[in-house]
Order: structure tokens, then C-alpha cells, then sequence
């Protein structure tokens, strides 16, 4: 429970330290979220992406006299269910009908709240950093109520607008090295990214899901984070692990997953059963928070490259798998059962591997009809043609350069 004057104070001290705060980069997301109506604007993503700095500049930008409230706020740790009834009496007196609740997640029943404010005609934004909450919640409660926009650590583009770099091999290779957390970017101090590695495993996961093990849970992120584009499957990790069962395995690789720490990308099949039977391939949210937190060393760049054009996908698109027949193609990203894309990744393509990489793309676009692909690189630009398919060689900075 929490005093009205508490409450209100917290209100008052969050407002003024919002008209006091940098705006920060223009993030690009911003002119992809819609204007309130009787829909909730749900923004979620991986902690310290930057959900709190877009909201402040959807506020300034669209709806500068909105109530704010972080949820995180220390002052607010004794706040629970009964204390909405004092948050109400406090947006009352604001005036204000629009609503920006951060991190609200964290309190309970907080969906049956969000639903009230909804009904009230209360236009309302939400952020979280736990996909599997706001789902699973807002499918309860707010069925058809709710838009969802996910937010990333800063794109390439962003990276360099940031940085003021061009885009070119140095600023791609500096990319790969530093990752897209607005903090760290600014700071340039490694603690921030073990200090987020933490919050996550302990606050977002252990916590929340009464994990008691989480020295195990530690060791399998680390190793995950280690092992970023590689094969893994449930049964590897349990018997790596000692882990009492399969089961409990998935569990925790859903965790990490909802959380927005770790992805985990399926072989393509037109077969749920067989797509959930088959090995899955890793990546990480983020390269930087890869090199800062993991065994990973400079000969990994090809394998954390592939995880950066994965990156750079998944803010594009839903549906990515891996191919895999007699060769295998990195990515092929599907809609409505149909290839809207095929993509090679391969760090520098020579005489050693330039057969394997072509053939791979090539038996993708065979098997999905289609004629022209893709091999991402680091620095190289061709052309080539094989069995009547055409695929463009691209350089990186080039290819992730645009959204």
C-alpha cells in the first residue's frame, strides 16, 4: 500500500525530471506508432533499448500534457492492486486522458486496470520488458483492445546516425563490436552490459518465475550467448547441463526468450511437428551485450555477423527459419507460406567456401520456386548465377542500412 501523497509526489517528481531529460536520438520507430483511440499501444523490448526514452518522445512529440508513471520507481515497491483506486483519484486531478504507464507489468492485476482505463475512454500506452507477460495478460484481458510495437537496441542506421559515421566497412566492423544499447554506446562501460546481463537472468527470469537454480540458468545463458548461429537442441543441453529434464530445459530457453535475451529460430518445414523436432539456431539480442558477457573471441566474427544480419531481419520480420536440405541456407523469411526472401551470410566468400554458400541459397530458392536470393558480406559486391537463379552479393552496410 502506498500513500495518495506518496503517490502523488511520485507523479509530480516523474514529471519534472521528464521535462528536464534529453530527448536523445530521434529513434525510427517512432513514426511507426499509430495515434491512441480505443486501443491500448503496447510497447515491449528487452530492458534498456530505450522503451522509456521512446515514450518520452511519442509525450513530447504527440502528447505533451499525458500523466506519466513508471512503474520502477523505488518509491513504488509497496504499491499493489489496492493502490489504483489512489492512482485514479491522482489522474483525476491531472486532468489528463492520456496515460503512459511504464513497466506497469510488474504489478499485479494490472491488465484488469489497463482494461478499466480502456472502457473509461482513456487512451493508454504501456511498455514491458517481458513478451511473455504482455501477452499472455493482454490476451486475457484486452482481447482486440491492444496494438503491440516491439522496440530493439539501436538498428545500424540509428548506430551511425548516433555515431555520425557513414555507412561503410568501419562503421559495420565498430557495429558488430559495440551493439546497440543507447547506455553503453554513450558510456562506453562494460558493467553496464554485465549489470543488464544480471537484471535480466535475476529480475526478468529467476524472480518471476521462482527459478531456484540460477547458478544453472547463469551457465546455459552463457553458454547460449557463447554459442550464438549454432545448432541446439533441448536434449544436447540437458545432458550438458545435468539438468533433471528436457522439459525443464525448454522452460528456461522460453524465459530467456521472452525476455528478449536470447532468439531461437527454427528449420523451415511446412510440419509444426517436424520444425518443433528439429535443432533450433541461436542468437542474441545484441552483439555488444554477445562480446561483453560471453567466452566469445575475434574468431567468432563470422558466427556473430550471421547474429547481426539476424537482428536486422527480425526487426523487418516474424517469420525467419533456417534451410537446411542437402546444403543450408541461413535464413528464409516466409509469409503466408511463401518466400519472401532468401539470405546467405557469409563473412568473406572465397574459393574455399564460395561453392557451399552458393549452393545453399540456390536449394532454397529451388525448393521455394523463386529467383533471386542473397549472400550478405562483409565487404563484397557480385553477381552470380547458378541453375537459372540469380543471387546479389551485398556488403553488410549496405544490406542492414535500410529497414
Amino acid at each position: 500500500m502506498i500513500l495518495q501523497s506518496a503517490l502523488n509526489q511520485v507523479i509530480e517528481t516523474q514529471k519534472a525530471n521528464l521535462s528536464q531529460k534529453d530527448a536523445g536520438l530521434k529513434r525510427d520507430a517512432l513514426a511507426t506508432l499509430p495515434n491512441l483511440s480505443a486501443f491500448a499501444l503496447i510497447v515491449s523490448g528487452i530492458r534498456r533499448c530505450g522503451k522509456s526514452t521512446l515514450l518520452f518522445q511519442l509525450l513530447k512529440e504527440r502528447y505533451p500534457d499525458a500523466l506519466y508513471l513508471n512503474f520502477e520507481d523505488p518509491r513504488l515497491y509497496e504499491f499493489g492492486p489496492t493502490d489504483f483506486a489512489r492512482l485514479d483519484e491522482s489522474i483525476k486531478a491531472s486532468g489528463s486522458n492520456v496515460l503512459f504507464f511504464d513497466e506497469i507489468q510488474i504489478i499485479p492485476e494490472w491488465e484488469r486496470y489497463a482494461r478499466q482505463k480502456l472502457d473509461e475512454d482513456y487512451k493508454l500506452v504501456i511498455t514491458g520488458s517481458n513478451a511473455s507477460l504482455l501477452s499472455r495478460e493482454l490476451g486475457t484481458r484486452l482481447t482486440g483492445r491492444h496494438i503491440t510495437k516491439e522496440l530493439f537496441p539501436f538498428s545500424y542506421h540509428e548506430f551511425c546516425t548516433f555515431k555520425e559515421l557513414s555507412y561503410d566497412k568501419s562503421s559495420l566492423l565498430s557495429y558488430l563490436e559495440l551493439g546497440g544499447f543507447p547506455e553503453y554506446l554513450k558510456q562506453g562501460i562494460p558493467e553496464i552490459l554485465n549489470q543488464l546481463f544480471e537484471d535480466i537472468l535475476i529480475r526478468d527470469i529467476a524472480v518471476r518465475y521462482s527459478i531456484r537454480d540460477v547458478t544453472t540458468l547463469k551457465r546455459l545463458a552463457f553458454y547460449l550467448l557463447s554459442n550464438v548461429s549454432k545448432l541446439i537442441t533441448g536434449n544436447r543441453l540437458k545432458t550438458l547441463f545435468e539438468i533433471g529434464s528436457t522439459s525443464t530445459v525448454m522452460e528456461y530457453l522460453s524465459h530467456l526468450e521472452y525476455s528478449y535475451l536470447l532468439q531461437f529460430v527454427p528449420k523451415f518445414s511446412y510440419s509444426l511437428r517436424k520444425q518443433i523436432a528439429n535443432p533450433r539456431k541461436v542468437y542474441a539480442i545484441d552483439t555488444g551485450l554477445i562480446n561483453v558477457n560471453s567466452g566469445s573471441f575475434s574468431e567468432d566474427n563470422g558466427r556473430k555477423f550471421e547474429n547481426l544480419i539476424y537482428l536486422h531481419l527480425r526487426q523487418k520480420y516474424r517469420e525467419i527459419y533456417y534451410f537446411a536440405e542437402k546444403n543450408e541456407c541461413d535464413f528464409v523469411i516466409i509469409n503466408n507460406s511463401k518466400l519472401v526472401e532468401a539470405v546467405q551470410v557469409c563473412f568473406e566468400l572465397n574459393p574455399d567456401n564460395i561453392n557451399r554458400e552458393l549452393d545453399g541459397v540456390v536449394e532454397a530458392l529451388t525448393f521455394f520456386a523463386a529467383h533471386e536470393g542473397f549472400i550478405v558480406t562483409l565487404d563484397q559486391t557480385d553477381r552470380l548465377e547458378k541453375n537459372g537463379k540469380v543471387v546479389h552479393v551485398v556488403p553488410a552496410y549496405h544490406y542492414v542500412s535500410k529497414l
